[in-house]
């Protein structure tokens, strides 16, 4: 079966979560993606398990990705990006607004090398914001896009960040809706385009609750879910505790212990503390799983994710994948979720070496000889790992 996106190819000068993200996800469903890390390297080549001299961060999200390293600030490092663009069909960064112009490498710049380029731009408020040169990563985001205060409110915790970038998932996400719509509406006028995408805009979009907060609203919104404690996990009922209860004196015979005479305060406690005598008599979760599906009762158990290669569903459909960790093992890869008829998807390999596909990407894309490389090398403008030994 085939790729979805094989043939397209992919620039991404993108570093840390939202860009990566983004460019991992057109790699697992077939897309050439090539990464261009600058000689610095990428942040996240500093965070996570080291397997191979590749942490985990750098693992998760540039897998299946080609790897150049490109000087741009060496006679002739731009001219080379160039070139590559002629041959691209989609550019992606999250730079700070005007980074990519000042590299000369702007899409005003790169749109006279190809006018059906299609380019993401991914930032923390957009470049046309008042904000738009604010440094921002996702716990930025969070907090102004309100979802600590959210959490906080709800929780009766004290303020604290998610334990998740959505901030910039989302950002990637919506951005890859706006590359592939771009894409779609090039094949009918041959022109490209640039999409500007604010992390901000994306959470906010993608906020379901929003909405009851601004409409001062949030008391009629569905009570969140609950956890209760059980004989073998934590779980999380996805209820309203009143339809819980109700369901539970219909469909078990749970007599209601509270009277006519008792407070609200007095009621709930009552009713809370019956539910929980009930649950504590499911010993195990097949017990459990019946009762609830007998009052058709949405559940989940709280797991910690270091064991989330063994959750039934997750486990069934090969969402994490044992991959080359380039040290003669293996280690985990989550895979991208898509799921086709009549195509393939996920990872189609390891992760490169700052670097390492140099020659071989040149010569794919622009039929560079190993000479050429060469030149590029001793003038500056191609960099690899220096401990990476197959260069």
């Amino acid at each position: 079966m085939a790729y979805p996106l094989a043939g397209l190819k992919v620039l991404d000068f993108s570093r840390v979560l939202a860009g990566p993200f983004a460019s991992r996800m057109l790699a697992d469903l077939g897309a050439d993606v090539v990464k261009v890390e600058p000689p610095e390297g990428d942040v996240t080549r500093y965070w996570g398990k080291l397997i191979g001299s590749i942490p985990g961060c750098f693992h998760q999200n540039n897998a299946g990705k080609r790897n150049i390293c490109v000087d741009l600030r060496a006679s002739g490092g731009k001219e080379l990006i160039n070139a590559m663009v002629e041959k691209c069909d989609i550019v992606i960064e999250n730079y700070r607004p005007g980074v990519m112009s000042r590299l000369g490498i702007g899409y005003e710049d790169l749109k006279k090398v190809n006018p059906g380029l299609v380019m993401l731009s991914i930032s923390g408020f957009g470049h046309d914001s008042p904000e738009s040169q604010r440094p921002a990563f996702a716990p930025v985001v969070h907090a102004e896009a309100g979802l600590i205060r959210r959490m906080s409110t709800r929780s009766n915790t004290v303020l604290h960040d998610l334990p998740l970038s959505v901030g910039d998932t989302n950002a990637a996400l919506h951005g890859l809706i706006g590359v592939m719509s771009a894409i779609y509406l090039r094949s009918k006028t041959g022109t490209g385009q640039h999409i500007d995408m604010a992390m901000i805009d994306a959470t906010v979009a993608t906020d379901d609750n929003m909405i009851f907060n601004l409409e001062d609203a949030v008391d009629t919104g569905p009570l969140p879910s609950e956890i209760w404690e059980t004989p073998f996990a934590p779980v999380l009922l996805s209820t309203d505790f009143r339809l819980l209860f109700k369901q539970l004196t219909r469909k078990h015979g749970i007599e209601d212990p509270s009277t006519p005479e008792m407070g609200l305060e007095e009621t709930i406690a009552l009713r809370r503390k019956t539910v929980q005598s009930f649950i504590d008599g499911l010993k195990t979760r097949e017990q459990f799983e019946v009762a609830m599906k007998k009052m058709n009762i949405a559940w989940g158990e709280v797991r910690d994710p270091a064991c989330m290669a063994e959750q039934p569903s997750i486990a069934a459909r090969g969402m994490i994948k044992q991959i080359d960790d380039r040290n003669g093992g293996t280690r985990p890869l989550v895979q991208s979720p898509y799921r086709f008829s009549d195509a393939e998807s996920g990872n189609r390999g390891t992760v490169s070496h700052r670097g390492e596909d140099n020659a071989d990407v040149l010569a794919d894309w622009l039929e560079m000889s190993e000479k050429q490389n060469e030149a590029l090398i001793d003038a500056g403008v191609l960099i690899f790992d220096p401990d990476w030994k197959h260069h």
